[in-house]
């Protein structure tokens, strides 16, 4: 480009990243709770795609990430469960990017990372962890200007 700069049209700074809906589901303590949870999506084009459980003394919240927030979404209205939604950033981990260097370039920026765990279905078949952190945009800006791949729903495979 003659007297201009080589950057693309579309700049960084308007760049969202793909993002994937997580469900808080809030169930009480008891034995059987989260097979009743998990059995609703068996008979479901809806995968689990990740789940993490932190359990109470009288309750327990369960992380769940689907492949179709939408379809997971109605679900969850059907049995009646209380939940809420936070999307979350898919981080595809591979030799040349490591979770130690992922933290690195979350750290250079000041982000923090409120909660991670991976996914139990990998896009690609590589490690692939879920992240929750202060800024999704910055983060998603910075992890691809570092080569990370990232996912959103539509990248999540079914069963």
């Amino acid at each position: 480009m003659e007297g201009g700069s080589s950057l693309p049209v579309e700049t960084m700074h308007a760049f969202a990243p793909p993002t994937v809906t997580q469900f808080s589901v809030f169930l009480t303590n008891k034995v059987g709770k989260l097979l009743d949870l998990v059995e609703g999506f068996d008979n479901s084009p809806c995968c689990i795609c990740a789940v993490a459980v932190h359990e109470a003394s009288d309750h327990a919240v369960i992380r769940l990430i689907t492949n179709n927030a939408s379809m997971g979404r109605q679900l969850l209205r059907d049995e009646k469960l209380a939940f809420s939604e936070h999307d979350l950033l898919v981080v595809e981990l591979t030799a040349g990017h490591t979770l130690s260097s992922l933290c690195l370039a979350l750290l250079g920026a000041e982000l923090s990372i409120h909660f991670a765990y991976p996914l139990m279905i990998k896009p690609n078949g590589r490690p692939t962890i879920a992240l929750a952190v202060d800024d999704p945009t910055l983060a998603g800006q910075i992890l691809r200007r570092k080569n990370f791949r990232l996912f959103g729903e539509c990248d999540l495979p079914s069963i």
